[in-house]
């Protein structure tokens, strides 16, 4: 049987989790009837030929797979080996998919690899609808990163628009994807697959729909003939524009060594004559010096008590207490916006973990009591502060609540990182920035970030957050103008966990900015005196360790 795991559209994710469940899938509510229609005429009929890019443990692992899921009716797979290739048929009720497979030896140079790539993709009449990339149970090796350079040296830069990565997953499974294959899949608009031992249905829905996007982005044309001999003619170009920047190259470099030449000659005459002055001015140099060092020792006797005194001093303080440099960040929106989900997925990337939980939106509950977590990245003490709403409907603020907030974060909070929810923008979310700065101060605007979530449920397709502000409400690209356009998102999906790597390294990065922007001070609330939040703290430290005792007795 087979599963894949991609980072598609919420509409793939529906079509694997209710075919695997045995529920037949219906269409989005919000697409019309019409829509649905001319979205299923095109798919009837429709045959995908892709070219398969992999040594022949891959292929063969793939291959395995399929026949052990060959008990599905959901589709049939038909192997065949006309001349050289291998070509795989995978028919269903409305498509049917060709991979086409030439052997990869480890060994084979380029040239040989590039010849099998071409051969391949000339075999499929009529050009291909995509490339598909084998790994081994997510390992992103220097033979894989081989191939993908090899594809772009004979089939140009633009064949990465074709491109999709299936990870083949019978065996060993790593936990963290490699940063290499994270820009690759950044480059292929997150066309990334995995297969596992699941329902083959839903998976092979989803890389149809996959394979669908690439078309519909390229005119739904696939990659042609055409394109490949646009490709040769360019890197033709390219050579006999390389080949005379190197011939001038070379020409100057001669130049070069020859006026160097001359330029040592002089050099070597200059140097004889200054060796002789430097001879005579080190003599009165020495002489100079040895009647300074008289005053130069007394002078470091001194300074050598100074210091022995001053280390007394030093000593005789108490000791400091953790020298790492902290910065405090608080968490603030409405409930359900998603401050706890961004708060674990903070500190699950931060800490370089990979995860394949559902989304951290279906497991959180709503956070009743300001939280504190703290996380060590890049020789830093990160401190996230989560809290509930600190406003009521009517806009009162809890005071309870800010002073605990306030007293987690002593000396005081760097960042405010305000949440919102990607999709949803009510009157309350509106309001948000007048509610903060009238608990906290005007100028706590100059210390906010504003911080998008995006969930399963709120995007069909991955988007662009520059072209969502630019979209979005005047009231909430007001909000973002306030907040000094500082602006960053995080995908707490299942669908998009591997770009999340790449969107808490910008967050933590422009949070480090804007604290170092204010001199790595605190925001102090004149509210509350450092006494009260003190008393506040410890307070609240007492119950807890009270909450403990009882617990564990």
């Amino acid at each position: 049987m087979l599963g894949m795991h991609f980072l598609t559209s919420r509409w793939n994710q529906e079509v694997c989790l209710q075919q695997s469940q045995g529920i037949q899938f219906q269409h989005s509510p919000q697409v019309g009837s019409s829509a649905k229609d001319m979205s299923q005429d095109r798919l009837t009929n429709t045959k995908h030929t892709m070219a398969v890019i992999g040594v022949v443990e891959e292929w063969e692992s793939l291959k395995s797979l399929l026949q052990n899921s060959s008990g599905d009716k959901c589709f049939q797979s038909t192997f065949s080996s006309p001349g050289s290739k291998q070509v795989c048929d995978l028919a269903m009720d409305w498509l049917s998919i060709s991979l086409h497979y030439k052997d990869f030896k480890e060994d084979m140079p380029d040239e040989a690899i590039g010849e099998i790539i071409d051969g391949c993709f000339k075999s499929c009449e009529g050009g291909i609808s995509a490339f598909l990339l084998l790994i081994q149970g997510g390992f992103y090796t220097k033979r894989e990163r081989r191939k993908v350079e090899i594809l772009q040296s004979h089939f140009g830069a633009e064949a990465l628009r074709f491109l999709v990565i299936l990870s083949v997953e019978d065996g060993k499974v790593t936990d963290t994807l490699d940063d290499t294959l994270l820009d690759l899949i950044n480059m292929c608009d997150g066309r990334y697959c995995r297969i596992t031992s699941s329902t083959a249905n839903g998976g092979l829905h989803a890389l149809v729909e996959m394979v669908n996007n690439v078309r519909s982005e390229n005119s739904e044309a696939g990659y042609t003939e055409a394109m490949l001999e646009k490709s040769k003619r360019r890197c033709l170009e390219d050579s006999a524009m390389n080949m005379l920047k190197q011939k001038a190259q070379e020409a100057e470099e001669k130049e070069q060594v020859f006026m160097e030449k001359v330029r040592r000659e002089e050099e070597r005459r200059t140097k004889e004559m200054e060796d002789l002055k430097i001879r005579h001015a080190e003599e009165r140099r020495k002489e100079a010096e040895e009647k300074r060092q008289h005053e130069t020792d007394r002078e470091n006797i001194q300074e050598a008590m100074m210091s022995h005194r001053s280390l007394l001093q030093l000593q005789a303080k108490p000791p400091d207490g953790d020298k790492t440099k902290k910065m405090s960040v608080v968490l603030l929106g409405l409930t359900g916006s998603g401050k706890s989900s961004a708060l674990h997925l903070i500190l699950n990337r931060g800490a370089n973990l990979y995860s394949l939980i559902s989304s951290c939106h279906d497991q959180t509950q709503p956070t009743m009591s300001c939280e504190k977590k703290e996380l060590f990245t890049g020789g830093k003490r990160l401190v996230l502060v989560d809290t509930p709403e600190l406003w009521d409907e009517d806009g009162v603020e809890n005071t309870e609540l800010v002073k605990d907030c306030l007293a987690l974060t002593l000396p005081g909070p760097q960042v405010f990182l305000l949440v919102l929810q990607v999709g949803r923008f009510t009157q309350g979310e509106s309001e948000m920035l007048a509610h903060v700065q009238r608990i906290f101060g005007r100028e706590v605007a100059e210390h906010a970030i504003v911080l998008f979530v995006h969930f399963d449920s709120n995007q069909p397709r991955p988007f662009r957050i520059n072209d969502y502000v630019a979209r979005a409400h005047p009231t909430l690209q007001d909000l973002v103008r306030k907040c000094g356009s500082r602006f960053y998102e995080l995908n707490v999906t299942r669908s998009q966990s591997a770009l999340s790597y790449s969107q808490v390294r910008e967050l933590l990065s422009g949070i480090d900015k804007l604290v170092a922007s204010h001199g790595e001070r605190a925001y102090m609330v004149k509210r509350f005196s450092l006494q009260e939040l003190q008393e506040r703290n410890n307070v609240t430290a007492e119950k807890k360790e009270g909450a403990f005792l009882l617990r564990d007795s």
